[in-house]
């Protein structure tokens, strides 16, 4: 389908979909058997200005928006879905300063950011607070000019190789989520502590593990925003960030499908190639369908969110749902026309089958999804009536 996507946008997935095919496929199964996080893949984004797209000209990047995020990250995990999450991630952990930062604290991240020198990180999610994010336990006491931190924050995408945090904590228990303010969390400040580093099924290129605030001293000029607004910044972030996660799912299916097609055109049964069945055909229609459907709503996603739209809470939560369960099926059904074969390491598409569960998972499940497209659709309904 023709998204009539502009010149300069063509330019940038072209080049993503290069840079992935050159640089991350050839890489792709020694980084997920060796569960490492690929520095010298990162480098290379870095000095292919990737980190850029969706930074201000102002503080060093290229201007783009969620539109540019998403091709690339489409692209990225098209590869490997586990080695796109080190730019997806970074714009997750930037996000929260995009939307509510002061120019100062714009000023002093965004440039290093946009270079890829460092990588962002957001932690929201605590042993005891998942998809109940106003249940965070992690707080933030004003002790003179400086917060203090305490608590733990865990399956942090990027944890342990981030230079900045962005953090959700309480400042004011007897609020519930009114009382949680946003952190800006340098990495080598004394207190923040790398905690146990998960061992995931899928996404295993991806860096994942704990960070513990242990009395970490914050200046009051790193909360964002303001103080009590933090699970508005968080709510805003997951909102502005979650087309990522579709297009992070549907790169993972389009890469699974591509697969799938050149096997069941190579592979041969019965003195026929197996795209000669009827069975298979069905298979590949609706894989090919599904795909389509979650593009189409993606993309438009992202040229709403970029054209300045202000309430698109449920259209991001519908394109995560839609591209997050889109993904298990053509995954799943991918290993199935591989048969056998699709069931072992030695092929690629047992690979995507387990990087695709996540997306189905993090940044709100996929039923977290459902109670808000719901809640949309009920306001929405009231308002009508």
């Amino acid at each position: 389908m023709n998204y009539f996507l502009t010149e300069e946008q063509e330019a940038i997935r072209d080049l993503a979909r290069e840079f992935a095919q050159g640089k991350i496929a050839p890489v792709a199964a020694e980084y997920d058997k060796k569960a490492e996080f690929p520095w010298p893949v990162v480098k290379e984004m870095a000095k292919m200005d990737f980190f850029r797209l969706w930074i201000p000209e102002e503080y060093d990047g290229m201007g783009g928006g969620v539109m540019e995020l998403v091709l690339v990250t489409e692209e990225f995990s098209k590869a490997c879905g586990g080695i796109s999450l080190a730019l997806a991630g970074s714009a997750l952990g930037t996000f929260p300063i995009l939307i509510d930062g002061s120019d100062d604290q714009k000023k002093k991240y965004l440039p290093l950011l946009a270079s890829g020198e460092a990588l962002a990180a957001f932690c929201l999610t605590e042993p005891e607070a998942g998809s109940d994010a106003g249940a965070i336990q992690t707080n933030a006491k004003l002790v003179g000019d400086h917060y203090i931190l305490n608590g733990t924050k865990h399956f942090i995408t990027n944890g342990g190789v981030a230079q900045f945090y962005t953090v959700i904590a309480s400042t004011n228990p007897d609020k519930g989520s009114r009382g949680a303010s946003a952190f800006v969390v340098e990495a080598d400040r004394e207190g923040l502590v790398l905690g146990k580093k998960e061992d995931k099924m899928g996404i295993r290129a991806s860096a994942t593990c704990e960070v513990v605030f242990q009395d970490c001293r914050i200046p009051k000029e790193n909360v964002i925003g303001k103080e009590g607004m933090g699970f508005s910044v968080a709510m805003k972030t997951l909102d502005k960030s979650r087309p990522g996660v579709a297009a992070q799912a549907l790169g993972i299916a389009q890469g699974a499908f591509d697969h799938a097609v050149r096997y069941a055109k190579q592979r041969h049964q019965f003195g026929q190639s197996i795209a000669s069945f009827q069975a298979i055909q069905f298979m590949l229609a609706d894989m090919a369908t599904d795909i389509e459907a979650a593009r189409a709503l993606i993309y438009s996603l992202a040229k709403m969110i970029d054209a300045g739209d202000k309430d698109y809470g449920k259209e991001s939560a519908m394109s995560k749902l839609f591209a997050g369960d889109m993904a298990m099926r053509v995954t799943t059904d991918a290993v199935q026309i591989f048969g056998g074969y699709g069931y072992m390491r030695d092929y690629p598409v047992e690979k995507y089958m387990r990087d695709a569960k996540i997306t189905q998972i993090y940044e709100g499940t996929n039923q977290i999804q459902r109670n808000v497209i719901a809640r949309h659709v009920i306001r929405e309904s009231a308002r009508n009536a």
